[in-house]
């Protein structure tokens, strides 16, 4: 029993030791980098909030141990304005923040990039289709996706979600597409602001219809945000439960 006791105790005092980092870490100052997102590295990084009025970080142990929730400062700044504007164009959506670099950058497994601050991954938003409709619609994005909110806490395991070429998880769960478009939009538009552009966004190849037939997809369309067209298969299979986006300065 004394064993068990004292196993706890240690486990939990290098756990702690291991998040010190994050909850005495002060964001000021301009972020350095050099490289690119597939071969960089970063100072003074940002660490990204792990909630806010309506999105959150989507593990703890990606956040506070592995050490993966950095960005440079202005995609800090970024992410922020674009949940704000979130709040307005998605009411009751609560969006998931996936990993983003590691506190110095570099090769963070099992990534190919994320390795100088201006990637991230984004949790797709979801929503629940009632009963009697038609799995494959295409739905408002009214933020019904609170009603299933246990699937967003699944954590680092959230990375191995199944779902369909339509965007369905289950027959009653499915991807938000307009929500995620509008959320593509807010990031474009906070981007801009803050002297970046979107550089890329990498989605499972035959879930991009299901985004580019909605007004908030053809908005994307029209802006000439760029969209992966072709993946190796491996990776393809990834990004069907998130989204990758590359920033870039403009």
């Amino acid at each position: 029993m004394k064993k068990r006791y004292y196993f706890l105790l240690l486990s939990c005092v290098v756990l702690l030791a291991c998040a010190l980092r994050e909850c005495t870490h002060t964001n000021e100052g301009l972020t350095k980098i050099t490289g690119t997102v597939g071969g960089g590295s970063m100072e003074n990084a940002y660490l990204l909030p792990y909630s806010g009025p309506n999105y959150r970080y989507f593990s703890p142990l990606s956040y506070y141990i592995l050490d993966r929730g950095y960005t440079h400062h202005q995609v800090y700044q970024t992410l922020l304005d674009a949940y704000e504007t979130c709040e307005t164009t998605c009411p009751n959506t609560q969006f998931r923040i996936m990993e983003a670099s590691r506190k110095g950058g570099g090769r963070m497994l099992p990534h190919r990039t994320h390795q100088n601050g201006f990637s991230i991954d984004f949790m797709t938003p979801l929503h629940n289709v009632e009963e009697g409709e038609d799995a494959g619609a295409i739905k408002s994005g009214d933020g019904r996706s609170d009603q299933h909110r246990w699937l967003d806490r699944t954590g680092v395991w959230h990375y191995l979600l199944d779902f369909d070429e339509h965007g369905n998880w289950s027959d009653g769960i499915k991807i938000d597409f307009p929500v995620m478009g509008r959320h593509l939009l807010a990031l474009d538009d906070a981007a801009r602001q803050n002297g970046l552009r979107i550089k890329k966004v990498i989605l499972k190849i035959n879930l991009k219809d299901e985004l580019f037939a909605t007004p908030e997809g053809q908005a994307l369309k029209k802006r000439g945000v760029y969209f992966a067209r072709k993946l190796h298969p491996v990776v393809d299979d990834l990004h069907d439960d998130h989204y990758h986006v590359d920033f870039q300065p403009l």
